[in-house]
């Protein structure tokens, strides 16, 4: 079972899947922003740039899937990404929940990522905030922008994990095996 997944990690198409997914959420993200006109909080934001995370580690992943190397930053960064997204994705859905109780929860107003990593600077139109917390504006089958991404998060999260522990299985070289 090890092998099978270190095998199916080895070859770039598992890892074009994984970057074709964050690219469709992260441009979803946008449509949501610009076609639809609901504007992110700063959780969202922090979600949005999680999504971006996966999308690297899915490049990354594809460059040199059979490098061990190149695998492994692939599935840490996949493992980070995934975890940090989870988390706030985790804390938007309480504020929701929260508010829609009739209490009362805030969130900045502006991102706070480090200085060698200001994607709020870099790219304003996908990273900058522009929206509050806590409103829920879209709903699919009765759950939240941001419990569908705690969801998704929650899975990539998941794979990864799986990944991660696949890479401990050994691929034998004999063709009967």
């Amino acid at each position: 079972m090890l092998a099978t997944i270190k095998k199916i990690s080895r070859h770039r198409l598992s890892w074009f899947l994984l970057l074709l997914s964050a690219l469709a959420l992260l441009a979803s993200g946008l449509y949501f922003q610009y076609g639809l006109n609901l504007q992110p909080c700063i959780k969202c934001i922090y979600i949005r740039a999680a999504f971006a995370g996966v999308l690297l580690a899915g490049l990354l992943g594809l460059l040199a899937p059979k490098q061990s190397i190149m695998r492994l930053l692939a599935i840490a960064l996949w493992l980070i990404s995934a975890g940090s997204g989870l988390y706030h994705a985790v804390e938007l859905v309480n504020i929701e929940q929260t508010l829609a109780a009739g209490g009362f929860s805030s969130c900045a107003l502006f991102a706070e990522f480090p200085a060698w990593l200001a994607l709020d600077k870099w790219l304003p139109a996908v990273f900058e905030v522009t929206g509050s917390c806590g409103g829920v504006d879209w709903q699919f089958l009765g759950l939240s922008m941001a419990y569908w991404s705690m969801l998704i998060l929650a899975a990539y999260l998941l794979s990864a994990v799986v990944v991660l522990i696949g890479q401990l299985g050994r691929i034998s070289n004999n063709p009967y095996r």
